[in-house]
């Protein structure tokens, strides 16, 4: 058992748990204000996504600029049913038609449409968070690694429909609400989520969350099929002829990426308090692969710092010169990756990792040292 959980964790990645741990439930927390705090649990919902990436694009070599397809998705699917509670009929008695959401009535439905009523309930919400991008994952997936399609052609394929998703989104408004998207989300289960506590709470669990996934992402990258993944991207035929079913296992990283990246838009949703299309097109999806390159595209703790720090420099600039933060962001990038081509995951690699090494090889020399007189 031992064994099996060292290889599963090793020293190096407990302590960047534990650091990272330490980061998001003790140090931002007692650092910041509701309001801040509150920022930081939207960028963390960033991180959901920037960790799927490390497994499709840095250990499966796949990569996807159609992630907000996913994150949009799962952030659509909470906020439905967030949505259909908030429009009871007492509080939409004013609409035309009370019991609809009031996007519906402003375009003149008349009747909640069919696929919406399973969002009455929050088992079939959470199940479609994961479920309904890992669908459109799939048959995605098999359209094109089934035919052998990667590379380049890939990443526009994915960027194409996050392209058509969003067109979608906005032309159908009185089913999806538009480019205004869903809003005026009030509670969950009763529970007013809209209160500075409540949004306090919903930074810890997506705190919670957000370590489920890193272990989940930690054990495909620890495993057999992690281990797969990444001579897939360094000699894909030599797998194939191996005997191995590359797309089969191309499928499967490119689903997982797409349900981390649901969660991580259902957390925003309660987070926040809204969806909408910006969330889900190409311009959101590049960004999120800036923010796993930063970060480091072959570490998952790298992907969480690299969601955190673009997302605080973008707040920052646009905070302080609205007008140049888009040049700022990407002279941020540019930056990062012409000095640290490995993004903070290489700093770390090589700057802090060996110094925590070297302290702890002397710890143990000086227990060793200390038990020997005594035998």
């Amino acid at each position: 058992m031992k064994r099996s959980f060292s290889s599963f964790m090793t020293r190096q990645d407990m302590v960047g748990f534990a650091i990272l741990a330490v980061v998001i439930f003790v140090l931002l927390p007692i650092s910041l204000d509701t309001f801040r705090l509150n920022l930081f649990g939207k960028y963390l919902t960033y991180a959901f996504v920037a960790i799927g990436l490390v497994l499709c694009w840095g250990a499966g070599g796949i990569l996807s600029l159609g992630q907000g397809v996913f994150f949009g998705l799962g952030g659509y699917c909470m906020a439905m049913f967030l949505k259909l509670e908030a429009s009871t009929p007492e509080n939409t008695s004013i609409q035309s038609t009370p019991g609809i959401p009031d996007f519906m009535d402003w375009n003149q439905l008349t009747a909640l449409p069919a696929w919406w009523e399973p969002f009455h309930s929050l088992a079939f919400a959470l199940f479609a968070v994961v479920a309904v991008p890992v669908f459109f994952a799939f048959i995605i997936g098999v359209a094109m690694f089934r035919r052998r399609v990667g590379g380049v052609y890939f990443a526009i394929i994915t960027q194409a429909f996050a392209a058509i998703l969003t067109i979608l989104i906005i032309g159908q408004q009185g089913y999806t609400g538009g480019v205004n998207g869903i809003t005026d989300l009030r509670t969950l289960k009763g529970w007013d989520i809209r209160t500075d506590e409540a949004k306090e709470i919903l930074y810890y669990v997506n705190g919670v969350m957000l370590f489920v996934v890193l272990f989940a992402a930690q054990f495909i990258r620890k495993s057999k099929l992690g281990r797969l993944l990444i001579a897939m991207r360094d000699q894909e035929d030599r797998v194939r002829f191996s005997g191995y079913d590359v797309a089969a296992f191309k499928i499967f990283v490119f689903c997982a990426g797409a349900a981390f990246a649901g969660i991580g838009g259902a957390m925003f949703t309660l987070q926040v308090g809204f969806m909408s299309p910006t969330l889900v097109g190409i311009v959101p999806s590049i960004e999120m692969v800036i923010f796993c390159a930063v970060g480091g595209r072959i570490s998952i703790l790298g992907a969480v710092y690299g969601a955190l720090l673009v997302n605080w420099a973008k707040t920052t600039f646009s905070e302080s010169f609205p007008e140049l933060w888009l040049l700022g962001l990407g002279a941020l990038f540019i930056a990062v990756v012409m000095v640290f081509p490995n993004g903070l995951a290489g700093v770390y690699a090589e700057h802090v990792a060996p110094r925590i090494n070297r302290l702890f090889n002397k710890s143990a020399a000086d227990m060793a040292g200390a038990k020997t007189p005594a035998e």
